[in-house]
């Protein structure tokens, strides 16, 4: 249903699953083991995984948090987009990337929820792709105490909003790991 011409391909975007990123994270592991059955499911479907990855003073490239987690490794040919803004869009490649791949449909998990997760959901719908947040494959840490809500509060709250979030000619919503669709 995606508004771009010629882009009927889904792929799966994983982003900022970083050390540093969710060190600190809510449910860490258990997120992390979901975003590494969704790589194996796309892997297995033929389904490109498209990895984005953040840089900036809290991490810097090539440091340890900088690195993604070690549960998942990126495979051979797998693109890697490296950001320095919250939208995974903003002044990087992931447009020609996905356009390359033909892509008009993502699939969205990784971290954080209230800060790269939602900017990218919000980026890619705007710019004419269906966005799919699993619900249950995205987290993020504990900013209580600048104000925000639980983090718990805050991944329920955005898989909320988000599975109602409509636009012409465009799909958006939440489904489960479990659930997740690549067709």
């Amino acid at each position: 249903m995606t508004t771009l011409e010629n882009r009927p391909g889904t792929a799966l975007l994983v982003i900022d699953v970083q050390n540093g990123v969710v060190a600190g994270a809510h449910q860490r592991d258990a997120v992390v083991a979901n975003i590494a059955v969704l790589v194996g499911r796309a892997r297995q479907e033929k389904v490109p995984v498209v990895w984005v990855q953040h840089s900036g003073a809290e991490l810097p490239k090539g440091s340890d948090n900088w690195r993604y987690v070690p549960e998942l490794p990126r495979g051979a040919g797998e693109p890697l987009v490296e950001k320095e803004y919250g939208d995974s869009f903003e002044d990087t490649n992931l447009e020609s990337v996905l356009a390359d791949l033909k892509v008009g449909r993502l699939v969205v998990a990784g971290a954080q929820t209230d800060g790269c997760v939602r900017a990218t959901l919000h980026g890619a719908f705007t710019r004419g792709y269906d966005a799919i947040l699993v619900a249950d494959a995205h987290t993020t840490e504990d900013l209580t105490e600048w104000g925000a809500p639980p983090p718990a509060q805050v991944i329920s709250h955005t898989n909320l909003y988000w599975n109602f979030q409509t636009a012409p000619g465009r799909e958006a919503g939440t489904v489960t790991t479990e659930e997740v669709n690549f067709a």
